[in-house]
């Protein structure tokens, strides 16, 4: 992916939030436009204001939301408990099989998911996308956070922190 934009009527709010969530710094600034960069990118987000815009709801068709991918459980504990610290907490928290997902929504209702790859299905995503767990639930299964960075903090082995219940050796 190379940027995504958001149209806003909340300009300052949906900057700060943004910056907060990515840890993004601001390469280009003028009224009502601004470029944020988290890595050796020119620009991965684009913030432009327009008045009147209603927020996005459910009723509304269009991308559903965007995912980033951290490297490891151990990143998305930290991103976890970076945007903790500033009030910013995930709506849904899901191990969909192949990732271990927190779901977030900006200022105006826009979803973002930051996710991890699974390491504990044997085969990968395309394994697990035809095995009798996935048929039998395609979405996942919902997790507690602050339960499951625990483990993450205490050390335990990653691929039972990621693993889906359903998916465990009986």
């Amino acid at each position: 992916m190379a940027h995504f934009v958001i149209r806003t009527s909340r300009f300052a709010q949906t900057l700060q939030w943004y910056k907060d969530v990515l840890d993004a710094r601001e390469v280009y600034h003028q009224p009502g436009l601004c470029f944020l960069t988290f890595d050796e990118e020119h620009h991965r987000v684009a913030i432009a204001e327009e008045a009147g815009l209603r927020d996005f709801d459910e009723t509304v068709a269009g991308i559903d939301h965007i995912a980033l991918t951290m490297k490891s459980i151990v990143e998305l504990a930290d991103f976890y408990e970076r945007a903790k610290s500033k009030d910013i907490l995930p709506f849904w928290c899901i191990n969909h099989g192949p990732t271990t997902s927190l779901y977030y929504k900006d200022p105006n209702g826009s979803r973002i998911e930051f996710q991890c790859d699974q390491v504990s299905y044997p085969g990968g995503a395309a394994a697990f996308f035809e095995s009798d767990e996935f048929a039998r639930n395609p979405l996942g299964i919902e997790f507690d956070p602050e339960a499951l960075f625990s483990r993450v903090r205490n050390g335990e082995a990653p691929e039972l922190i990621m693993a889906r219940a359903d998916s465990l050796p009986r």
